[in-house]
């Protein structure tokens, strides 16, 4: 990975792939509009880019470690196989971006919007979600084993096949999850909206923890009463 340029950062500029490969490495860039660039398989690694727009950007391929991403807007941005290790995004809006088989090992999203996103076929391990909207994003055969949940939106994600063994759900939201195959076998559910399972669903969570009122409210959405 590279090491943070000493060169000043670059501030309000639209840049083409042209202008990016000229700047040198571990740039820092700052309102820069990259919209629709391709700065696919580029070597960015070390780079940090602030409040950019990145909408329809593509940098699939691309050498991304260790970078950061702040307050950036990059709706249908393209990551497809892109590496993303140690790379943090913060406060940003990803919806409907494509991860598809990047690698992601010890990479952090706080605060971000990945509505829609797909991230499926990862190369990940320790991945880390906090307080983010992944409403129907694509996460098949994830795996959450063992992570804490705190604050995320999984509602309407399909989610098949992902293990969240010993999981711990905190205000976080499964609501109308494709969870067909999915294990949770020891998962602490208690702080999860499960709101919208049907019975097959309800048949999934064998082995995991939920609450009184979780039961209560699972038995009332299955159309069955407790006298």
């Amino acid at each position: 990975m590279r090491a943070p340029s000493d060169a000043p950062p670059v501030r309000d500029r639209a840049l083409t792939r042209a202008d990016v490969a000229a700047l040198p490495g571990g740039t820092a860039l700052i309102d820069c509009d990259l919209e629709e660039a391709d700065l696919s398989r580029l070597d960015l690694s070390g780079w940090s880019f602030e409040r950019c727009n990145l909408r329809r950007t593509d940098l699939g391929g691309a050498r991304l470690e260790g970078t950061r991403w702040q307050s950036c807007r990059g709706a249908f941005a393209g990551f497809v196989a892109s590496d993303l290790g140690e790379a943090v995004f913060a406060a940003s809006d990803f919806n409907n971006a494509s991860f598809k088989r990047a690698a992601l090992e010890g990479a952090r999203f706080s605060g971000c919007k990945l509505t829609g996103a797909d991230l499926c076929d990862l190369k990940a391990v320790a991945v880390h979600f906090e307080e983010t909207l992944l409403i129907g994003a694509r996460l098949r055969k994830h795996d959450f084993r063992k992570a804490t949940l705190r604050r995320i939106d999984l509602s309407q994600a399909d989610l098949r096949e992902c293990d969240f063994r010993l999981a711990t759900f905190e205000e976080s939201s499964l609501r109308e999850a494709l969870v067909e195959g999915a294990r949770f076998e020891g998962a602490d559910l208690r702080g999860a909206d499960l709101g919208g399972l049907s019975i097959a669903d309800a048949g999934r969570f064998r082995g995991a923890v939920i609450s009184r009122d979780q039961a209560a409210l699972l038995l009332d959405e299955l159309g069955l009463k407790v006298l």
